[in-house]
C-alpha cells in the first residue's frame, strides 16, 4: 500500500481572512438556501404559499410605523446586551450571566422609582436611577470576575448561577412591592405621575432608548479597537501567558472588563424598567441575555456588525409571532423556521473560516503511477 492510499480523501484547511464582501456573500447564499428549505417545509407541512408566509413575516416587522418602532426598540435592547457581553467574550471570559446583570440593573432602577418618587425632583431621580442601575449591573458582574481573578473559578458556571440568584432576588422584592397585594406583580410604577420614566422625544416613544444604544455602539467599537484597554483585552483573549509576559496584569483586565460588561447590562435594565416597561418582573430580560451570546459570536465581536445580526434575530422573532397569529400556526412551527435560518447562518461561518481541500489525483507517467 503506497502513501497516497493512506491519505484521506479530503482535508479541512483554515482559510486566510476573506475580504468582507466574500464573507457576506457566503452569508447571503446561506440565507437564500435557508429560505428555500423553509419554503419547502412550509408548503409540505401546512399547504400554505411560502411567499405569503414570508410576506406576512415582513409585515409583522415592518408593516406599520408602530411595528417598526417596536422592532427598533427590541433591536436596541438586544444590541445593548450584546455590546455588554462582547468585551468579556473577546477576553475569553465566558459571561453567561447577562440575564442576571440586566435583572440587577432593572431591580435597582425599580427600587429608586418606588422608594424615591416623592423625595427627589424628577430630573435628579433620573440621574440616580441611571447611576444605581449601572452600579448594580457592574457589581453583579464583578463578583464572578473577582473569584476568577483570585481563585481561577469556572466563570461559566458562576455567572450562570448568578442569573438564578438575581431572579429570586427580583421575585422577593416583587412580593414586597406587589400592587394590589396578592397579585404577584408590581404593576406599572408611578403610572399617574410618570415619575422616574425616561423622557419621550417628541411623539417617538422609544427614540431615546435607540439613541442611547446607538451612542454606546460607537463608543464600544472605539474602545475595543482603538484604546489601550481594548488592546489588552485582545491580548488576554489570545493568550494569558503572552499577556503576562508583556507586562499586562491579567487579573486587573478581567475585573475591569467585567465591570464594563455588567455596567452595560445595567444600562439595558434601566432602559427596560424606566424607558419601556415601567415595571419589574423576573422575565423582563426575556432571555435576551442568552440570545446576545449568539449575536456577539455571529458578529465576530464587532459592535457594528452586531447591528445587523441583532436586526436579523429580532426580525425573525417578530415575524414568527405574526405568522403564528395570521395563519394559526403552532408557535413551535414558527420557531422551527427561525431555527433553520439561524442554523444556516451559524453553519456558513465554517465555510468563511475553513475550506475543504480534496486529495489531488496521483501523477502518472507512461500510464503508470509513481510511488
Amino acid at each position: 500500500m503506497n502513501k497516497r492510499e493512506k491519505e484521506p480523501l479530503l482535508h479541512i484547511v483554515k482559510r486566510d481572512t476573506l475580504p468582507w464582501y466574500r464573507a457576506w456573500g457566503i452569508r447571503a447564499i446561506a440565507i437564500v438556501a435557508a429560505l428555500l428549505l423553509c419554503a419547502l417545509i412550509t408548503a409540505v407541512c401546512t399547504g400554505q404559499n411560502p411567499l405569503e408566509v414570508y410576506a406576512t413575516m415582513l409585515s409583522g416587522a415592518f408593516g406599520s410605523p408602530r411595528r417598526v418602532w417596536i422592532l427598533l426598540q427590541n433591536l436596541a435592547i438586544l444590541l445593548c446586551i450584546s455590546l455588554a457581553v462582547t468585551p468579556a467574550f473577546k477576553m475569553r471570559f465566558w459571561n453567561i450571566g447577562a440575564e442576571g446583570q440586566v435583572l440587577a440593573g432593572g431591580l435597582a432602577a425599580a427600587a429608586c422609582m418606588i422608594c424615591l418618587a416623592d423625595k427627589l425632583p424628577n430630573a435628579l431621580l433620573l440621574v440616580v436611577i441611571a447611576v444605581a442601575g449601572v452600579l448594580a449591573g457592574a457589581i453583579w458582574a464583578v463578583i464572578p470576575a473577582l473569584f476568577k481573578a483570585k481563585w481561577n473559578t469556572n466563570e461559566t458556571l458562576f455567572t450562570l448561577m448568578m442569573n438564578y440568584v438575581a431572579t429570586q432576588l427580583v421575585a422577593f422584592f416583587i412580593i414586597i412591592w406587589e400592587v394590589p397585594k396578592g397579585s404577584g406583580k408590581v404593576g406599572i410604577i408611578n403610572q399617574s405621575t410618570e415619575i422616574g420614566w425616561l423622557p419621550q422625544i417628541g411623539s417617538y416613544k422609544y427614540l431615546l432608548n435607540i439613541l442611547i444604544v446607538a451612542v454606546l455602539t460607537v463608543l464600544v467599537y472605539i474602545y475595543l479597537n482603538y484604546s489601550k484597554h481594548g488592546y489588552e483585552i485582545s491580548v488576554v483573549g489570545e493568550s494569558e501567558r503572552t499577556a503576562r509576559y508583556v507586562g499586562i496584569k491579567v487579573e486587573k483586565v478581567i475585573i475591569r472588563t467585567m465591570l464594563l460588561s455588567g455596567a452595560l447590562c445595567g444600562v439595558a435594565g434601566v432602559l427596560l424598567v424606566s424607558g419601556t416597561d415601567h415595571t419589574i418582573t423576573t422575565t423582563i430580560a426575556g432571555g435576551q441575555g442568552f440570545t446576545a451570546v449568539m449575536v456577539s459570536w455571529l458578529a465576530k465581536f464587532n459592535p457594528l456588525s452586531m447591528i445587523f445580526t441583532s436586526l436579523l434575530l429580532v426580525f425573525l422573532n417578530r415575524g414568527a409571532l405574526e405568522i403564528s397569529t395570521v395563519f394559526g400556526f403552532n408557535q413551535s412551527f414558527a420557531d422551527i423556521l427561525s431555527g433553520i435560518i439561524i442554523f444556516f447562518i451559524i453553519g456558513c461561518e465554517f465555510f468563511i473560516s475553513y475550506r475543504v481541500s480534496f486529495r489531488k489525483p496521483a501523477r502518472k507517467a507512461g500510464g503508470a503511477e509513481h510511488v
